[in-house]
């Protein structure tokens, strides 16, 4: 897969410093026996499992490691050199990053706030593209990101990796088929603990952080450790909530197994921050309710504080069905329900028993059908990635980027109607609020030049 091949054209600019990298023109297909050069970008938390996976994978080779915090390179250098026997080149700038020609794909694991914009600078580079969840930090940047891999023909993964564990696979083949009848109804539990982080005030940008880059897209605010690594997540400058953050992975699995490949059309979300005294803006505690136009329901129970474990989860997908439901607790299963005579056995006069039992019914739970394991060998998120920037087959991607984008909007849909307060109604074929114009300014930010998702990809 080496891209010396390439050609660049060079009128097709890509902003932000990006001018002269642009898209790569058709070209023959690399043998399989070709090596992948990639590189990881963003690498504090998540995008370490990044490099450690790709460079364990043969046939694949993390040429690059890019990150605004040039701290962290000794660390991450040393570890690809003693997994893979080599030693990568570094860059802290993604767009420096990008006009290497040796680069085949880019694995970012930045911050939500810098997805769409690295992944659409990818695209346009000729790059082909795995992207952490999020997909996006809004939802119309998710849009784009569709658009930029369909028009520069590139390979686009999201990170919602659920979707390459055999048995959540076996589980949601279970659902889709109605094996256990057809699910009117599904709900995501996120119960995940997260401490406070407290108040910190501001403080100098240490040496090696390139604290505007950092921001990128956002608005330039001075340098504090709780809105850098991981204290991100709790500033609506940088962050889609706890829901876009762990919430997506159950709300990606509530649409798969409903098999919905459109967005719902009527959103109500309530919530707020209880109980903590900290610098964080986002909720703590949010729950969510999506209609489809087909009347199916869709849920989202989310909280970072002490919580019960729902039906013995603490984080979990669930689908009702008129037989019972199918839950992730230890394992995914099939729980039947079964009405059993209720308590009042001796029916009033001229009120027949069954009228009897029905106002007073009661519930006995069992085993449903086993769920079968599918006939498939389990293949890793990042190696299905691999393979398909080898054979550029987009349909054998296990979460191709509008499959992620569809599921991400349900974090966007819930933060938006959160944020107005109220029931927001959404087209979901314009993907706007028809005549409202709070939640549509909702649906995009502003950006800070020049780090500018554009309108044209």
């Amino acid at each position: 897969m080496s891209t010396s091949r390439r050609e660049f054209v060079k009128n097709a600019a890509l902003g932000a410093g990006l001018a002269g990298v642009a898209p790569a023109a058709a070209r023959a297909q690399a043998s399989a026996s070709d090596t992948v050069n990639i590189g990881v970008v963003g690498f504090r938390g998540r995008g370490r499992d990044h490099y450690r996976t790709f460079a364990k994978i043969p046939g694949v080779r993390v040429a690059y490691l890019c990150d605004v915090d040039e701290r962290l390179f000794p660390r991450a250098l040393a570890e690809v050199e003693e997994i893979g026997g080599y030693r990568p080149k570094t860059e802290y700038d993604i767009r420096k990053l990008l006009e290497h020609k040796d680069l085949d794909a880019i694995s970012i694991a930045a911050p939500d706030h810098w997805h769409a914009l690295m992944t659409i600078w990818g695209c346009q580079a000729g790059k082909h593209v795995y992207v952490e969840k999020p997909c996006s930090y809004t939802l119309w940047e998710g849009r784009q990101m569709v658009k930029a891999a369909r028009k520069y023909d590139r390979i686009v993964q999201i990170g919602l990796n659920n979707r390459s564990d055999a048995r959540v696979r076996s589980a949601i083949d279970f659902v889709r088929r109605k094996k256990f009848g057809t699910a009117y109804r599904s709900k995501a539990v996120i119960y995940r603990g997260r401490s406070s982080i407290g108040r910190i005030q501001e403080a100098s940008i240490p040496q090696g952080v390139h604290w505007d880059l950092y921001l990128g897209p956002a608005p330039y605010r001075a340098f504090t450790l709780n809105r850098f690594h991981y204290g991100w997540h709790f500033f609506w400058d940088t962050s889609t909530t706890e829901v876009g953050n762990n919430g997506v992975h159950a709300l990606d699995l509530v649409r798969w197994g409903l098999d919905k490949g459109v967005h719902p059309v009527k959103i109500h979300c309530a919530g707020g921050q209880f109980a903590e005294d900290s610098d964080s803006e986002v909720p703590n505690t949010m729950v969510g309710m999506f209609e489809y136009a087909d009347g199916t329901l869709a849920e989202v129970d989310m909280t970072t504080l002490y919580s019960p474990t729902f039906g013995g989860t603490r984080m979990g997908t669930f689908f009702y069905t008129e037989q019972g439901y199918v839950g992730s607790t230890d394992d995914w299963k099939a729980v039947k329900g079964t009405f059993t005579p209720g308590s009042n056995p001796d029916p009033p006069s001229g009120v027949s028993l069954r009228a009897s039992n029905l106002s007073f019914p009661k519930i006995a739970y069992g085993d449903g059908p086993e769920i079968p394991d599918l006939a498939e060998p389990e293949v890793s998120h990042f190696q299905n990635f691999i393979d398909c920037v080898r054979s550029r087959k987009r349909a054998d991607l296990h979460c191709e980027v509008e499959e992620g984008h569809l599921s991400t909007s349900l974090c966007h849909l819930s933060n938006i109607a959160f944020r107005t307060g109220r029931k927001v109604v959404f087209d979901p074929v314009t993907e706007t609020f028809p005549g409202d114009a709070e939640a549509n300014a909702l649906l995009r930010r502003e950006y800070r030049e020049p780090y500018v998702v554009p309108e044209n990809v």
